[in-house]
């Protein structure tokens, strides 16, 4: 696929974030604390991204995308965080780090297009 759904592409990331927590799992108290944070955040974007697909209105879209938004930013958050705390290198994240905030624009971008159509359709009505 050369342009996965964001369905796909968040659950792609939650798998990664899966595989990362294994290994912060097996490490002293802080990093598995801080991967105990992150598994719940990274995992959280897919689930919304998921539960909007079966939004019953316009309007909970719009929530389910926006909480998948704000999960994408606490994300993006303990990814840098573990960077900055040098408790994984900074080679090992790079990568991660990007997809997150890729997500986080994606998602915001999603929000603001869903909200200004919601908000053109109710002033045509």
């Amino acid at each position: 696929m050369n342009n996965p759904s964001i369905k796909d592409r968040s659950f792609s990331f939650a798998l990664r974030i899966v595989n990362l927590c294994k290994c912060l799992d097996q490490t002293p108290r802080i990093s598995r604390t801080l991967g105990d944070q992150l598994i719940r955040s990274g995992t959280s974007i897919g689930a919304n991204v998921a539960e909007a697909q079966a939004a019953q209105s316009k309007k909970d879209f719009i929530a389910k995308m926006s909480i998948a938004s704000k999960e994408a930013r606490e994300t993006s958050y303990w990814i840098q965080l573990l960077i900055a705390a040098k408790i994984l290198p900074e080679a090992k994240l790079d990568k991660l780090a990007d997809e997150s905030e890729q997500l986080v624009a994606i998602l915001t971008s999603i929000v603001k297009t869903s909200q200004k159509n919601l908000k053109s359709a109710s002033n045509s009505n």
